[in-house]
């Protein structure tokens, strides 16, 4: 038996030793761990250090251990009009299933034989799956690309960058033409001229 390299005090470490390996049995787990390093997209993120809730339903099956779960935490963003600051609460759930490490050793012929496909499947390392990768996946498949402050900011002004939410309706900076275009406005304002 190989060694793993997964530490089992790792708060995102899970040991499947209770289960059995029986077909069928079943157990939860609940942890609140932190982010060992940002879960995040450009505009929006969980922050290093964060407390996030993972829920977790650990299924034995005939191929490894089926892990269902339910992440939440709260994420950071900016409003992607205005720029405000904010934060909310997410939740992001998950499915994935960790093969026996048998599994990857003895091909039965009538699986995958693309070794890209082994690729992207999860491991059972003796009897401890490693779950970062699959939390960090779906949390950042949760985080909005887009973050609103609210549905209806109007977001900066253009021209000087002052929040139009801020600003009142007599904000304006007088018309600005292309002088590009100077030529195409002396037209219109004198159609005789030609």
């Amino acid at each position: 038996m190989t060694q793993s390299r997964l530490d089992p005090r790792d708060p995102f470490v899970v040991d499947t030793r209770p289960l059995g390996r029986q077909p069928g049995s079943m157990r939860t787990v609940n942890r609140i761990v932190n982010v060992p390093e940002a879960f995040a997209t450009p505009m929006a993120s969980i922050p290093e250090g964060a407390e996030i809730e993972l829920d977790l339903r650990l299924e034995a099956v005939m191929e490894g251990v089926l892990v269902t779960g339910t992440v939440r935490g709260r994420m950071t963003a900016e409003c992607s009009r205005c720029l405000d600051p904010l934060s909310e609460d997410l939740e992001a759930s998950y499915q994935e299933l960790f093969r026996y490490p048998s599994d990857s050793s003895e091909g039965t012929g009538d699986e995958d034989t693309d070794e890209d496909a082994d690729d992207e499947d999860y491991y059972l390392e003796g009897d401890l799956l490693g779950l970062e990768p699959v939390v960090r996946d779906a949390v950042v498949l949760a985080l909005p690309l887009s973050p609103l402050c609210g549905p209806d900011c109007p977001g900066l002004c253009p021209e000087c960058g002052v929040k139009l939410a801020e600003a009142g309706p007599d904000h304006g900076h007088g018309e600005r033409i292309d002088p590009r275009w100077e030529a195409l406005r002396k037209i219109a304002e004198d159609p005789g001229e030609r």
